[in-house]
């Protein structure tokens, strides 16, 4: 047996591309948005940036190759991801939630949906938009829960050769657009059948923005991610063509199911990029600093033994990171359960190591001045979002353990 962590000489190279345009461009995103006043205009400030982004291909990059792109995997995407979030969760956000917003139409669309709708995601040039329109107001943890429950609210009538769809949708990124009309593709997830069993009822309908009906309510104020829109919208009466409809009529239980499973791993290679960030300022400090005292910091024990724990758990997440990255790109039976316990572990862990080095470095900390209180703030979310550990993700590792054939050895062996 081998195991091997080593990256190709292409991923060497790809991880390097990707530090360098950070290092380079997303610097910039906290001195152009600090000083805004509302999360709109904060949002707004960044499309400068993330045209840079485009216009450089990293769109292209991480779009797989089979509809188009460049992308080789889920392993690449964690390269690029790390050294993303490391410098800026905000841009970085509204790049990979592009991704998520194409998942359902690359997983269940047909070549001729690819064909309308995909194109301006391959083109290298403007501001393309994306977003899964999943979750909703009050809640979407019971999304696909039978009666009494009440699952998903938005609704989709067929009107002759037209789909008219009513609701709202709550914390889907860049979902209100750039003009607030939408994003220029929204993947919707609604109730199609309101008296048919959850693996029935639910569909994912394409609307192409800007759409009319479609109205952006609010950009959420957030604690962290200052400059991501994160929006309420509502769609009041928005047509689209019948043709837009995802893998037919009742295939959204599939759908949004199989499209949250890469983007568990995904969360925690983001938690680990902010851990990456906190453990590398806090370590230069603590070489640099003496705090009024006759060496510097990092010669107490105390200091030393803090650093090594969180280097300790930051390498724990990137390795289980990219375990389960690798088992999504290899098709492995496991790749589901890794990618799930990649995103509560290491969203979990950040939060405890982000403060831990906090602690490291003291009161400065707490300023503004310095970066760590950003960095835990961005970071708090990831235990939250993306379904939350404790209302979504626990339940699903929870059925899976549950399950009469489940084997506790398939996740480090790779087999069924």
């Amino acid at each position: 047996m081998a195991i091997d962590f080593t990256l190709t000489a292409e991923q060497r190279e790809l991880r390097l591309a990707a530090r360098d345009f950070a290092a380079e461009v997303l610097t910039e995103v906290g001195p152009a948005t600090r000083h805004l006043a509302t999360a709109e205009q904060r949002w707004q400030a960044t499309r400068p940036i993330y045209e840079q982004v485009v216009a450089a291909g990293w769109l292209r990059k991480i779009l797989p190759v089979p509809v188009g792109g460049q992308g080789r995997g889920m392993v690449d995407l964690a390269l690029v991801a790390e050294e993303f979030v490391a410098v800026d969760a905000n841009v970085s956000l509204t790049l990979f939630a592009v991704t998520l917003g194409l998942t359902p139409l690359m997983a269940a669309g047909s070549p001729e949906q690819l064909a309308e709708h995909f194109g301006p995601f391959l083109a290298a040039e403007g501001a393309p938009l994306a977003a899964f329109a999943f979750s909703e107001p009050g809640g979407s943890a019971n999304w696909d829960a039978p009666a009494p429950a009440e699952g998903v609210r938005t609704t989709a009538v067929l009107d002759g050769d037209e789909w008219v769809l009513n609701g709202a949708k709550r914390w889907v990124s860049s979902a209100g657009g750039w003009d607030g009309g939408g994003p220029e593709l929204l993947a919707v997830v609604c109730r199609t059948d309101a008296d048919a069993p959850p693996d029935e009822a639910f569909s994912v309908i394409l609307v192409p923005g800007p759409a009319e009906g479609l109205v952006l309510e609010e950009s959420l104020e957030l604690l962290g991610h200052r400059a991501h829109q994160v929006p309420t919208v509502a769609l009041h009466d928005v047509r689209v063509p019948r043709r837009n409809i995802l893998g037919g009529p009742g295939a959204g239980r599939q759908i949004v199911t199989g499209s949250f499973v890469p983007t568990a791993a995904l969360v925690g290679v983001f938690a680990l990029a902010k851990m990456r960030a906190a453990f590398e300022f806090a370590l230069e400090f603590a070489r640099t600093q003496r705090r009024a005292g006759a060496v510097p910091i990092l010669e107490h024990q105390a200091v030393g033994y803090a650093l090594a724990d969180a280097k300790g758990a930051m390498e724990a997440v990137r390795y289980l990171c990219w375990k389960a990255c690798h088992a999504l790109d290899t098709g492995s039976p496991a790749a589901a359960e890794l990618a799930l316990y990649a995103k509560v572990f290491g969203s979990e862990t950040a939060v405890r190591v982000i403060t831990d080095l906090m602690r490291v470095v003291g009161i400065e900390s707490y300023s503004e001045a310095n970066p760590l209180a950003e960095i835990l703030r961005d970071a708090l979310v990831y235990p939250l979002f993306d379904g939350g550990n404790l209302g979504v993700r626990r339940r699903q590792l929870h059925a899976m353990l549950a399950a009469p054939d489940y084997d506790p050895s398939a996740s480090w062996l790779g087999e069924a």
